[in-house]
């Protein structure tokens, strides 16, 4: 096909030899599968600001590091060059983020090259090679369900030693590959340590998996894993591989119980509405 206008750069630079077709648009970025040195990529088109749905929340964007302090005083005041240095560090936080991921062996597509806002990554196929399908595409048995689950809570569990939260996990952003399910779209993703809200944020992360998988695997749905992996982590016991319950016991006085379950609404208030906007986006 005729290369886009926002790959035609990378074709002429020799980084994309061809483009075979478009895989996917969505309201944050245009996916195309391409051929690049005798490999076939995946070549992700970031949308603008203005084009996109999912908005660079305060929540998300919390002590994101920047390159100096003119740059931070900018994207503050919300100038110009703030704005464009807002959406260049939104962009580049997904490649951050992948690369560290990939290099603590999380299930997620390498990263090859970013440039001029495209990120070239692995394509993650099938077991025909071909495109591999999101989670809420495929329907499983209780046993896959639940082989599933315990696959992405320990990837969950070895990104959060990695230090990162994705933020936005749920059945729409995991692709079921041949060798089993991988992580995507990585752009909210945030610092653990670093992040007020990243153990909200990973509460409705593992939240989301539980009712997903549970609609296969009822069993599921009384779980507690979230709640057990923060507070591993938070004692700094949380290493991958690490056993898990699935049970939490609530020490009283130890834990905002009220709190913590506050966040778990809100968190389920926040998919519902991301739902919707898939749905009409559809």
């Amino acid at each position: 096909m005729k290369p886009p206008k926002r790959l035609q750069s990378l074709v002429d630079e020799g980084l994309i030899d061809e483009v075979v077709r478009q895989l996917m648009s969505g309201k944050e970025a245009a996916v195309y599968v391409v051929r690049s040195g005798g490999r076939t990529l995946c070549a992700k088109v970031y949308k603008e600001a203005t084009e996109r749905s999912f908005r660079q929340a305060v929540d998300y964007t919390e002590n994101r590091r920047v390159r100096n302090s003119r740059q931070a005083r900018a994207m503050a005041k919300g100038t110009r060059y703030g704005r464009q240095a807002t959406e260049a560090a939104w962009q580049s936080a997904e490649v951050d983020a992948l690369h560290r991921l990939a290099a603590a062996g999380v299930r997620v597509p390498r990263p090859h090259n970013f440039c001029d806002g495209v990120l070239l990554m692995d394509l993650v196929t099938d077991q025909h090679g071909n495109a591999a399908p999101r989670l809420n595409d495929v329907v499983f048995a209780p046993e896959d369900a639940r082989r599933h689950h315990a696959t992405l809570l320990g990837e969950v569990v070895r990104m959060l030693c990695a230090g990162v939260v994705h933020g936005d996990l749920s059945e729409f952003n995991i692709l079921l590959g041949a060798d089993g399910p991988v992580i995507i779209d990585l752009p909210q993703a945030v610092d653990a340590a670093g992040n007020n809200h990243a153990p909200r944020m990973l509460l409705r992360d593992v939240a989301n998996l539980r009712a997903f998988f549970g609609r296969f695997a009822p069993d599921l749905l009384d779980t507690e894993y979230g709640l057990e992996i923060w507070d591993l982590y938070r004692r700094g016991e949380l290493r991958p591989g690490v056993p898990l319950t699935g049970r939490f016991e609530r020490a009283s006085g130890a834990v905002d119980l009220e709190g913590v379950l506050r966040e778990i609404e809100d968190a389920r208030e926040e998919e519902a509405e991301r739902r919707l906007r898939l749905q009409a986006a559809g």
